[in-house]
């Protein structure tokens, strides 16, 4: 399949808000490969059959109840594979509905584990379209699929069945589960889902609990408008609730409260500040790109890798765009 192909049934999905298991895009289900024999995994149970797994790539969480099981988001395949033997209380059930917070590989590559297992996989109307675009980059700058890479190519891609433009919400009896798209932020397809009786929002990379991190300019990223979105959910969300981060330092972990994501805001607010200081004594996007740790924030600071320059660039990239 080309890549006009792609968008011109990619569009006919996002008109319907719904497609076919991933034949229709072409692409068989990823295998399921073996474990890592370093992988590190953990399931956390956080209240009312609610909880998250760790293991390689961003934050899974789920829902195990007597009504429903659901899953969010599906990191690597060999720690997906964990995760769907250790779901608690599946026994041989159905998952109802597999929700991926946007298209990253690590949030996505387990989406062929899950398939067989999983009524459906839903995401925003943005990511099967920017799932296909980071494919055909990667396949421009590295390998994607050989093994030990943890990018899958354009042929182990496994995209979701079904999108919504800005809200999906399902009743599951003794649980009500909503992802809602507020805007760019981390990239252009982010979702924040929450489980509504157990008050548990999961962010997916919309918070890096005190980490430096990921812009994806690329894909739609955008400081600005992270900055509003953070604003947004603070308002939208409880305060009492738990906030499970798609990805956490070792010292903060992968749960927060809903004042860290101003922290988190407060963290771009600066980045814009400063880099907008530098530009006005006259450095260029290569002196200013060379701080090593942001002043203010010295929890975020982790050396390898120090994601701080790449963000101090998007920020230059945003205060020097010319408006169209």
């Amino acid at each position: 399949m080309n890549r006009r192909e792609f968008l011109v049934r990619s569009s006919l999905l996002a008109s319907a808000g719904l497609a076919a298991r991933s034949d229709i895009f072409g692409q068989p289900s990823a295998p399921a490969a073996p474990a890592s024999p370093d992988a590190v995994t953990a399931f956390r149970p956080l209240r009312r059959g609610v909880g998250l797994f760790t293991g390689r790539g961003g934050t899974i969480g789920w829902l195990s109840s007597k009504d429903a099981l659901v899953v969010v988001d599906t990191q690597f395949p060999d720690t997906a594979a964990i995760c769907l033997a250790g779901l608690p209380d599946r026994g041989a059930r159905m998952i109802d509905v597999v929700l991926n917070t946007h298209h990253h590989a690590d949030h996505t590559s387990g989406n062929g584990v899950f398939k067989a297992a999983a009524r459906t996989i839903v995401a925003q109307d943005n990511v099967p379209k920017l799932m296909f675009a980071a494919a055909e980059r990667a396949a421009k700058t590295d390998r994607p699929g050989a093994p030990g890479s943890g990018r899958p190519n354009l042929a182990q891609q496994t995209f979701p069945d079904a999108t919504f433009k800005d809200v999906w919400r399902r009743d599951f009896g003794d649980e009500i589960v909503t992802a809602q798209y507020f805007g760019p932020a981390h990239t252009s397809g982010d979702v924040v889902v929450l489980f509504e009786k157990a008050n548990v929002v999961h962010m997916g990379d919309i918070v890096f609990n005190r980490l430096y991190p990921v812009i994806d300019r690329p894909s739609g990223g955008s400081i600005h408008g992270w900055i509003a979105r953070l604003e947004e959910v603070a308002k939208t969300y409880p305060a009492d609730a738990i906030y499970v981060c798609g990805h956490g330092s070792t010292k903060f972990g992968v749960t927060t409260t809903r004042d860290d994501l101003l922290v988190f805001r407060d963290y771009f607010s600066a980045v814009l500040e400063y880099v907008q200081k530098e530009i006005a004594t006259g450095k260029s996007k290569a002196e200013i790109v060379t701080l090593e740790n942001l002043p203010g924030f010295p929890d975020f600071h982790a050396p390898r890798p120090n994601r701080l320059g790449g963000n101090l660039g998007v920020a230059y990239d945003e205060l020097t765009e010319k408006k169209v």
